[in-house]
This record gives structure tokens, C-alpha cells and sequence, in this order.
């Protein structure tokens, strides 16, 4: 299987699972898998970095918060017809990721309380609201720096892009994960609070259909029935197809997933139409440990170290 679409997102089951009705698309096979309001038309989402060797830290850092010293830019008011974020693509107009392949975590996440603003920068134009939740499902996007009082998080429906927004109806949440794909060696690490935890065999996409780079996260999690999935929940993430025309018609709009698969010597290849499959023991471990808003990274090339440098220049601090 390669990708997930969703059709609509649903709560989850015990432990505070959050859940999602996904919809994947594998090989020849399509199965009902993952989300969403379909948006009109499809379109690129930032443009696709070039499939190189990524050092351990391959981006640089963010610049540190600004001092507080800096007065906070004012935000325009937001006109009420913006479009909402929703599953299908994101609107058009924010700004790229500015460290897409850092393998620093990011270790704060923002939860809208009601629906806010997002700016193409901080005291810019805004270009869409952020809602509390997606399909009903609650919402958490890593943070990925701030400047001027304004905070910028991982857009989600888009690909390797940012949004703005100012202070506002909003909470902060700690996220101490990171899970680093790596395209080259068909390897997925496992980190919590920098130190590696596990590492599994993974297949990812083909040369037709390749699994986006850079970074991303959990957007939430499904029940898909079928053999195929190892009867376990899928991950759906925020980010999409780079080429969406490269996936059936039927299936456009549709997101990358984390998922298990069936058998596990079909693992360790190119051989999905973008998502990243795992083994159903590792998956079922993962489904219990990670939470929504959980940072994963996607990279050609990574050394996988045992500790990773540390957080990055967002402090995970209670609002």
C-alpha cells in the first residue's frame, strides 16, 4: 500500500487514541484508508528538493526567539471569507520551511483553542484560518521557530511549508519524538528525547511515486480493515504527494501514511505509492507511543547516531 486519503476523520478508541478514516492506495490495490473535504484541484506543495545525500544536519538552525524586548508585530484582521485548512491541499501563498531536512527535533507543538489566522509572515497577509480540529480530529502542529511574538508551525495538507500566526486562542504542548525515515537505506529510527530508541526495515516509495523529503508529522490515526494492513491503525501525515498526478485520479488529495504491512519480506524496497510501510509488531508499538503532532523527518541519507544534538531553538515552555 502507498497513501493515504482521508474520506472523513473519526475519534479513536481507548488511550486517547486519535482516529481518522483513512483511505490507501497500494500497488494495484486501493482500500478505503484516510480523510477529507476534497479541495478543488490538485497542485504541487512546495517545491521538491533535490534527492541528495543529507548529512546528519543537513539544515541549519533557526535563529533563537526573539527577546522579548522586541515589541510583537500587529496582525491585520483577517477577512472571514479565508479558506480553512483542511485535508485536501492548503491554500497557495505561505512561506517554505526554512530547515526542511534538520534532523534537530522539534519539541513543541501548537493546538488551536478556536479558529485562528495563519499569516505568510509575521505581520504579513493572512491566508487562511487553522481550526481546532480536522474531520473533528484535534490538531497539533510542530513549532518550528519564532520571531517578532509571532510562532511558525509545519502547515498541514502541504509539504515542506510554514504558516504564522500571531498570539492568540492557542495552547503549547511538549512532543519528545522523532522518527527519521531514511529513503536510502530503507531504515526507520525511533527517537524520544534525542536518544535512539528502535529501528525497523521500511518500504517507501517508488521512483514514480517517491515518498516526499523533508519533514513533516503526525496529523492522526485510523482503523482500516483489511489483511493487508496487519489489521493495525494507520498514521496518516500532513504531508501529500509531491506529483499528484502521478497517483490514480480517484485518490488525489490524498496523504502519505505510516502503516504496517502483511508480509514483511515485501519490506525494505521501493515498492509504494508514497507511504511508508513497517512491520506490524513495530507499528503496533509506535501506535502506542506516539502522539499527534509528532515531528517525522524523511531523508536520503542519515547515520542514524544513538543521540541526536538536542532540541532546537523552540523551547517547550507552557503557555
Amino acid at each position: 500500500m502507498a497513501f493515504v486519503r482521508f474520506n472523513r476523520l473519526v475519534l479513536g478508541r481507548a488511550r486517547r487514541r486519535v482516529g481518522a478514516a483513512l483511505a490507501v492506495l497500494g500497488g494495484v490495490l486501493v482500500l478505503a484508508v484516510v480523510v477529507v473535504n476534497d479541495a478543488p484541484g490538485p497542485r504541487r506543495t512546495g517545491d521538491r528538493p533535490p534527492a541528495v545525500a543529507d548529512p546528519l544536519l543537513p539544515a541549519p538552525v533557526a535563529p533563537p526567539a526573539t527577546p522579548t524586548t522586541v515589541p510583537t508585530l500587529p496582525a491585520a484582521a483577517p477577512p472571514a471569507d479565508l479558506p480553512v485548512v483542511d485535508y485536501g491541499p492548503a491554500p497557495r501563498g505561505f512561506p517554505r520551511d526554512p530547515a526542511p531536512m534538520s534532523a534537530i527535533r522539534l519539541g513543541e507543538g501548537l493546538r488551536p483553542i478556536r479558529r485562528i489566522a495563519a499569516y505568510d509572515a509575521p505581520g504579513g497577509r493572512p491566508r487562511a484560518f487553522l481550526a481546532p480540529t480536522i474531520g473533528g480530529v484535534p490538531v497539533t502542529m510542530p513549532i518550528v521557530t519564532r520571531r517578532a511574538g509571532w510562532t511558525a508551525v509545519l502547515l498541514p495538507s502541504a509539504n515542506r511549508t510554514i504558516a504564522w500566526v500571531p498570539p492568540g486562542p492557542w495552547s503549547t504542548v511538549e512532543l519528545r519524538d522523532l522518527v527519521v525515515v531514511v529513503r536510502h537505506t530503507h531504515r526507520l529510527h525511533w527517537y524520544r528525547d534525542d536518544r535512539l530508541v528502535r529501528s525497523w526495515p521500511v518500504s517507501v516509495g517508488t521512483s514514480a511515486t517517491p515518498t516526499p523529503l523533508g519533514r513533516t508529522f503526525i496529523l492522526g490515526r485510523s482503523a482500516l480493515p483489511g489483511r493487508v494492513y496487519a489489521d493495525t491503525e494507520v498514521f496518516a501525515l500532513g504531508a501529500v504527494p509531491d506529483d499528484p498526478g502521478s497517483v490514480p485520479a480517484g485518490l488525489r488529495g490524498a496523504h502519505i501514511g505510516l502503516h504496517a504491512w502483511y508480509r514483511d519480506h515485501d519490506l525494505g524496497r521501493n515498492n509504494s505509492n508514497g507511504c511508508i510501510r513497517i512491520t506490524r509488531k513495530a507499528q503496533e508499538l509506535l501506535l502506542a507511543e506516539l502522539v499527534p503532532g509528532t515531528e517525522l523527518l524523511v531523508l536520503d541519507r542519515f547515520s542514524a547516531p544513538d543521540r541526536l544534538p538536542g532540541l532546537g531553538p523552540v523551547p517547550v515552555a507552557a503557555r
